[in-house]
């Protein structure tokens, strides 16, 4: 008798594909709940060991170059973005005046020595009179003990005695008058004080000293290594001294300031590592450290700082400058420029672990 097969009903093999669809979606489902975890739980590391900011820009020392002098420019010997290096002459200003103005300086000193040589003559002139004062009055003293001992002996009359009183009484003041005149003549030529004995010498001098100075002042060297920027000024172009002709960057010299909300910074000091990169040199990543932290906010150093003791009071999240050096090394061909948005991310060296035992709530 031949064998008699059973087929399964479609009642009983339903029932077993809907659980096995089940089972994968549920397994599809917590696949991606974990891979999502996983990823956020990343994530979050990652942005409490990479901090990062994208309210960042290079920076700069800008050096701006001024005349001391005025004057018309001579010479102009340098263009826009053009590098200098240090002791580089830049720009000349027109000698002509202030070499006029030396060789009057000059020729004052010259007037001095002269007239110091005429006052020294005075002084000798002066000394000789002292000399012939003193002379005249010494005599006028013997002739007046002479003339009291022969009156005194009624030899010499009473008259001739009162001449010879008077006599010594005039070359008195005579030798008085002479030694007055010898001290003026002496502070004159500068000779009663030690100190300033060639005063009008060393006048003249220190202004001839000052002209020179003047005119070392009409060229103007580059202070140090840099970029020309700012140009304003052209050859023929009248000057005033202060005012403000170009500027030099040293591009040499840049580094990043970039501004941290102030809770980003918690974990942010001085010597960490920094990775950055710059929106004009997409895929490029270049690097530098931390230098220094500001001490204070931004708004706090502003040109009007907020006042919260008054008014109603709204918290808004601050920011606090962060220095950044940037490696040479990685900027060899000196690219950045000032002003250049920049992303900076800071490698704080925290460990996973050390992130994690952070939101452990029974620490």
């Amino acid at each position: 008798m031949a064998e008699e097969t059973t087929v399964p009903a479609e009642s009983e093999t339903a029932p077993k594909q809907a659980g096995s669809k089940r089972i994968k979606g549920l397994v599809i489902l917590l696949t991606i709940i974990l891979v999502g975890v996983w990823l956020g739980l990343n994530m979050f590391i990652s942005s409490k060991t990479h901090i990062e900011t994208d309210n960042a820009f290079i920076d700069a020392h800008v050096v701006p170059v001024s005349s001391k002098v005025p004057g018309t420019v001579a010479r102009l010997l340098v263009k826009d973005n053009q590098l200098v290096k240090r002791g580089d002459l830049l720009l000349e200003i027109d000698r002509r005046d202030y070499q006029l103005q030396i060789a009057k300086a000059a020729a004052g000193v010259g007037i001095a020595e002269n007239e110091q040589s005429g006052e020294q003559m005075k002084v000798e002139g002066a000394r000789a009179a002292v000399q012939s004062a003193q002379a005249r009055f010494e005599q006028a003293v013997v002739d007046q003990g002479r003339a009291e001992k022969l009156f005194s002996r009624d030899v010499l009359p009473k008259e001739q005695l009162d001449r010879a009183t008077t006599a010594r009484v005039v070359s008195a003041a005579e030798l008085k008058e002479a030694q007055e005149t010898l001290r003026r003549a002496q502070a004159d030529a500068g000779l009663i004080v030690k100190s300033g004995s060639k005063a009008k010498i060393l006048q003249r001098k220190a202004m001839l000293d000052e002209a020179e100075l003047q005119l070392s002042y009409t060229k103007i060297y580059a202070v140090q290594d840099g970029y020309v920027t700012r140009k304003s000024v052209e050859e023929g172009v009248n000057i005033q001294a202060g005012q403000p002709l170009l500027a030099l960057v040293p591009l040499h010299e840049t580094w990043i300031t970039a501004n941290y909300k102030e809770r980003q910074i918690t974990w942010l000091k001085p010597g960490q590592k920094v990775e950055f990169t710059v929106d004009a040199y997409p895929g490029r990543t270049f690097n530098g450290t931390i230098d220094s932290i500001m001490a204070g906010t931004g708004a706090a150093f502003s040109l009007l700082p907020p006042e919260n003791a008054t008014g109603n009071y709204v918290k808004v999240i601050q920011r606090v400058p962060v220095k950044i050096t940037i490696d040479r090394s990685s900027d060899t061909e000196r690219l950045l420029r000032i002003g250049m948005s920049v992303i900076p991310v800071v490698l704080t060296g925290r460990t996973s672990g050390e992130v994690l035992k952070e939101l452990n709530p029974f620490k």
